[in-house]
This record gives C-alpha cells, structure tokens and sequence, in this order.
C-alpha cells in the first residue's frame, strides 16, 4: 500500500508497504480518507518537533473509515465512518487513574511517538474511533485540532462571564476561540499577521482585534476599560510571546499555555504575584473531549466552514508540502485526501 515517510528533516518519500493484517480483539483496520497536516508535522519536517525520531510515518488528524473489526468490538462496524483520537495510553499510570490520559506517563501520539497514518490502512485499538453518521470525513479530520482548543478552553474554565484574549491566530488560535466563543465569553484576538487578523473579524466573527505589532497593552486597555483579560490564552509557541501574557492578563486571571515551545519562558515574578495570576498547561485533549466536539460539529455549534483553505491528493502531497510552510502560502488547514 501507498505510505509517505518523514525519513528526515526535508524528506518525504512515498514508499510501499504491505497492508495490514486482520484485526484482533479490540482493534480495528480501518480507510484512511483524509489527513490534516497540522503544525506538528510541518515542525516534524523542519526539524524542530520536540519527542520526534526519524523516520516517522506522519498523521494523526484523521478522518477514516472502518474496514473490519475485531472480537469484542461493538461500538463501530464496516462501514461507519469516524475521526480518531491519537494518542495511544497505557491506562494505568497516576494519569490515566485520575481521567487525565492526554498526559499519560508513557503516551505516544500517532505521528510523533509512533508512526502515523500518512498511508491507505491502519490497524488501531478500537477504543480511538468516534463514529458520526452526520458528520463528513473532512469535517472528522478536523476534529484533532479543533481538541487542542477545546481542551485548552477547559483547561481555564472558561465561562460566559470572561474576557478571553488569544493570543495567536494561527489553527490552534482558532480553534482556542471557537470553543471560547461557544461559552458566551467576550473573545479577543490578538496577532502580528494583519491576514489572521482580519481572518478572525471576517470568518469567525471575532469583532475585537488587537495588533501585536503597536502597543498591544494599551489597545487591550483600550478595548477593556482598564481590567484588561480575566483569562489569556497563548497560542503563538513563541517564548517572549507567553512570557508577556502577565501584561494582559487581570489581577486574579489565568493564563492558559496552549502551544508548545523547544525554550524557557521568562515571568516577571513580581507582576505575576502582584496579580496573584494562575497559570496552566494545557496539553492535547481527552477522549471525552472528542465526543463532546463532535456533538457541538453535529450540533452546529462549532463551525467548520471556515477551516479547510487548502486541499491535496495523496499523490500530490509530497510536491506540496513545502509551499505550505511559506507564510505567502496563507494556510488556514491543509486536508489531504486519499480517496
């Protein structure tokens, strides 16, 4: 079967493989349909992915198809279309004992710990499956992406009484705010990348905006009479950028880390405890967070359309790839297909 591999920074090849076996108890085989590339893996391409070895089949923003099932499955049948969730936990560590299986001690995502799915079948436990009889195979694809925002928004305990700020209107900003908007907060977004900013105002309806650029504080000020966020979320994966959430953050706020960086963040210590701030984590999301961002898809209460900018087939991928990382490019979400 057709298979793309990562064998290096900068190489993507598209080899053979033989497809998988039947399924056992509790696993699955299932159609890859569609894959989104997400940042993760233009970082795995550049080098510069943290937890990452090479080679590495890339691919964990999925929408599938299941083939056949094996003993002890009942949830999913052939034919049910599904998105996945990729992370691949023990069960039994302090983590996974306390609902908290997006940190498992020993977790392994696929596409980054394990290989992936950029590749027509995969065998997988069937306990990763979300099915939906409403929801498309590119709308399933996007359901990964649109996690990491929705278990960030839980992470900070975002409610309808909140002034949210995001900080970064990339993807995983998007998606940040989505699920923000969908509490009833105030939202607002903030970005260097006057095309993101204006993507916000126009496509998701984010009516206040702040440019990085000019004295982001005192516009924030502006916008808020003075009390600035009650809660921040940093979406940029930039050092400086979340070291400087303090300054919009409110006294008694929180700050929610989203993205990922390979640095140390500063925090002026002093602002932090003036403020008596709290900051948080937020890493992946929960297998009960795909059922309930499905339902709100289902529910219309997420949004797709304004998602998908750019699409590919399979076959083209590798000639592409590239051109996505340009910022010219202006890449929302690219989605792969395979049918």
């Amino acid at each position: 079967m057709k298979t793309i591999v990562l064998q290096e920074p900068g190489d993507l090849r598209m080899t053979d493989m033989p497809f998988p076996d039947a399924p056992g108890p509790a696993e699955v085989k299932v159609r890859v349909r569609r894959i989104g590339i997400c940042g993760t893996d233009m970082h795995a391409f550049r080098g510069r992915q943290p937890f990452f070895s090479y080679p590495r089949i890339l691919g964990h923003e999925l929408g599938i198809t299941v083939v056949e099932t094996g003993d002890g499955v009942e949830h999913v049948k052939p034919g049910d279309d599904c998105a996945v969730w990729p992370y691949l936990t023990c069960g039994e560590c302090i983590t996974c004992r306390a609902n908290r299986e997006n940190c498992c001690t020993t977790l392994k995502v696929l596409g980054v710990q394990t290989d992936g799915c950029m590749r027509e079948e995969v065998l997988m436990p069937a306990r990763l499956l979300f099915p939906s009889t409403k929801l498309s195979v590119e709308q399933m694809a996007l359901v990964e992406t649109l996690g990491i925002g929705c278990h960030a928004v839980n992470r900070g305990s975002v409610t309808a009484d909140d002034t949210v700020l995001v900080v970064g209107a990339g993807p995983i900003g998007m998606s940040t705010i989505q699920f923000a908007q969908a509490t009833g907060a105030r939202v607002l977004a903030m970005d260097i990348n006057d095309h993101r900013l204006g993507f916000c105002r126009d496509r998701l309806g984010v009516s206040e905006t702040i440019d990085a650029k000019t004295e982001p504080i005192k516009q924030l000020e502006t916008l808020t009479d003075g009390g600035l966020a009650t809660c921040v979320f940093d979406a940029t994966g930039n050092s400086l950028s979340m070291g400087a959430c303090i300054g919009y953050c409110g006294a008694g706020g929180r700050i929610v880390f989203v993205s990922l960086v390979l640095d140390d963040v500063a925090i002026q210590d002093p602002e932090f405890h003036r403020k008596e701030l709290t900051v948080f984590a937020s890493r992946n999301s929960r297998a009960e967070e795909f059922a309930q961002i499905v339902g709100m898809i289902e529910a219309g209460q997420i949004d797709t359309t304004p998602w998908i900018s750019h699409r590919s087939s399979f076959d083209d991928m590798i000639g592409q790839f590239e051109s996505w990382l340009d910022p010219a490019s202006r890449v929302t979400k690219t989605v792969v297909s395979l049918d």
